[in-house]
């Protein structure tokens, strides 16, 4: 059987297409080979495995991708732009990647001639927005984003939408409403519904996985939009403290690639999660600030985060997995702690030639497209 990952050189295809080839599959992965993540040239990474057919192709030339479909009978959708704050000046190429480029996919397979029997789409935690809170007098509630009359005060956490009491940050599960807070956001849950639409109009088999905030080895350190703990690392590794935003307080769900790599396979096998929203996490709360203190004590204990006290129009305050469809559905279980999977990113860090700080390029473009208040 021959799964085909679109996007299927990064470092969540990448480590999917190791493990599907230890299952015994036949893989083909379809990758642009995006200069922002791979650097120039079109060169596959060296961390390639040797066993994998690599097709070069972008997800919207609707040519490429009909040749790199062809036998495939199973499909992982990894193709994407990532990056919330990118994809608030970048509006256009967000929409043209992942929203075209998932419509040419399900056209072709609504359209033409194939193989294929099941359909793996990778969404994202993003499109819940805040997730859920709970208030002491009107329960489970999902506030919407935050406006910029209260950022601009320096009010970083959540109130009740009804009452406007404090609230707590409890589990997000896949029955929270979804309330996107980014164009990022928007093409993802947009992704989502076309798939599982698809799915059900055309009786083929479609899992959505809503993977937290991912990491691990092969995460791009050249691209600042990437992740945050990727983009900490490099400043730590130029000798710079890591930069925080707001307070340092929001917090996050940090899955390591190998149970992503978990859910994955586990979504191609269980019949059970066809047709459903899955989130993929760890359940496990990690604020900002936690997160940069330890990477400082694993690398530069002489440096200190910084607190920069503004805010990032499109961020959330706080979202974290609740689990528990991922567990009865899927047999999902996370297995990797927060801090063994950072030790395998800074072993990672160590072994780059040279890892180019280009965050205050990242911060320029935001300042300059009024996105930082």
């Amino acid at each position: 059987m021959r799964v085909l990952i679109t996007g299927g050189a990064g470092f969540i295809g990448s480590h999917t297409a190791d493990a599907l080839v230890d299952a015994g599959f036949d893989v083909r992965v379809f990758d642009n080979l995006d200069a922002q993540i791979h650097g120039s040239g079109k060169i596959w990474p060296e961390y390639m495995n040797k066993s994998v057919e690599c097709v070069l192709g972008d997800i919207r030339d609707r040519a490429a991708l009909r040749r790199a479909l062809t036998d495939s009978d199973i499909v992982l959708h990894l193709a994407s732009l990532t990056g919330v704050g990118q994809s608030m000046y970048q509006i256009g190429a967000y929409f043209d990647v992942n929203v075209q480029g998932t419509a040419t996919l399900l056209d072709i397979l609504g359209n033409e001639s194939h193989h294929v029997q099941k359909l793996i789409v990778a969404s994202s935690r993003a499109i819940y927005g805040e997730g859920a809170y709970r208030c002491q007098l009107c329960g489970i509630v999902t506030p919407d984003p935050r406006p910029s009359t209260q950022i601009d005060g320096k009010q970083w956490e959540l109130t009740c939408p009804s009452c406007r009491s404090p609230v707590q940050t409890i589990l997000t599960s896949e029955s929270t409403p979804s309330k996107p807070a980014s164009i990022y956001a928007i093409t993802k849950l947009t992704q989502e519904n076309m798939c599982l639409c698809f799915g059900k109009a055309y009786g083929m088999p479609v899992v959505a996985l809503r993977y937290f905030n991912v990491f691990g080895p092969r995460q791009s350190f050249s691209n600042p939009y990437t992740g945050i703990i990727t983009a900490f690392l490099t400043r730590l590794f130029n000798g710079k403290a890591p930069e925080i935003y707001e307070d340092g307080q929001m917090t996050r769900d940090f899955v390591h690639v190998s149970d992503v790599v978990q859910a994955n396979l586990l979504a191609i096998e269980v019949a059970e999660a066809e047709g459903r929203a899955i989130n993929v996490g760890t359940g496990v709360s990690t604020s900002v600030l936690t997160l940069a203190q330890t990477l400082c004590e694993m690398v530069s204990p002489d440096l200190e985060p910084k607190i920069v006290g503004v805010s990032r129009v499109g961020d959330i305050r706080h979202c974290n997995a609740d689990l528990g469809l991922a567990r009865s559905c899927l047999g999902y279980t996370p297995r990797v702690p927060l801090q063994v999977g950072l030790q395998g990113v800074i072993e990672d860090a160590k072994q780059q030639a040279r890892l180019e700080d280009r965050s205050t390029d990242a911060l320029r473009a935001l300042v300059e497209s009024g996105l930082l208040r």
